[in-house]
């Protein structure tokens, strides 16, 4: 059965060669790249002939585009910091190549933050819908937390997406905090949402309990706590922008990935 990848990215120069390494095995590589500024196109180049740049457009656009230039009956959808192990990807290729194979299949992915691989925190198996027949699916959903909707029966595969989110480090996931949290405060506020006090200071300490504790957390060592002490962060930050988008203090642009 004919494959295609299908990435999109955005000044991924750290991450784009180890996933487009684990994609080589593909028939056709699509490589979607919102006018970056480092040399992620040049390094893309070197693996497929069908890099596209366009302005960013959001996460469900720039997918379905990504998707409209793939030709093979399969899609693999991948993000620049995942990677495809040999494992996985003997899975799919078997498990396409059987008589009556499903429309899509969820994969879980761990994540490898603050030097190790977390096995708890919320963050594993983290299951997401990345293979599915070209026909079949299709992205929607707002401007984060996008999915694949497929017309057909899901399976479920067993290996994992290896996957290497905020360049491991508090840096990054603190960017990526600022980004998400203005979109998520937009959705919010666009959902009928508003802003309380109440939700400010119960919302964060309840998530780092849920994170730290309930997810086990805690079983993730000193990683655990900054991604539990981070998730609150981030749902602080969410209220907080939810406060300024009703109070106009802030422009409602969508940010760059």
């Amino acid at each position: 059965m004919a494959i295609s990848i299908c990435i999109i990215c955005f000044n991924e120069e750290e991450n784009i060669r180890r996933c487009l390494e684990s994609s080589k095995w593909a028939d056709e590589i699509i490589v979607v790249d919102s006018m970056s500024q480092d040399k992620t196109v040049e390094i893309a180049r070197e693996y497929t002939d069908k890099v596209y740049q366009r302005k960013w457009s959001g996460f469900v656009d720039g997918k379905n585009f990504a998707l409209s230039k793939a030709t093979r009956e399969w899609v693999v959808s991948l993000d620049a910091d995942e990677e495809i192990p040999d494992e996985l990807r003997g899975e799919i290729q078997e498990e396409i190549g059987k008589k009556h194979p499903k429309e899509g299949y969820t994969v879980p992915r761990i994540s490898f933050y603050q030097g190790r691989w977390i096995k708890h925190s919320g963050f594993y198996p983290d299951r997401q819908l990345r293979l599915f027949k070209r026909d079949k699916g299709a992205w929607v959903g707002k401007r984060v937390h996008e999915r694949v909707q497929v017309n057909g029966e899901v399976g479920q595969l067993t290996n994992n997406l290896l996957h290497y989110p905020y360049k491991g480090t508090i840096s990054g996931q603190i960017q990526t905090i600022d980004t998400f949290s203005t979109l998520l405060a937009q959705n919010l506020h666009e959902q009928g949402k508003r802003y309380s006090p109440l939700l400010l200071i119960l919302r964060p300490p309840l998530k780092f309990i849920e994170v730290y504790l309930l997810r086990l957390g805690l079983l993730d060592g000193l990683a655990g706590f900054i991604i539990a002490l981070s998730s609150a962060y981030a749902v602080f930050v969410r209220y907080v922008k939810l406060r300024e988008v009703e109070k106009g203090l802030k422009s409602s642009s969508m940010p760059s990935p």
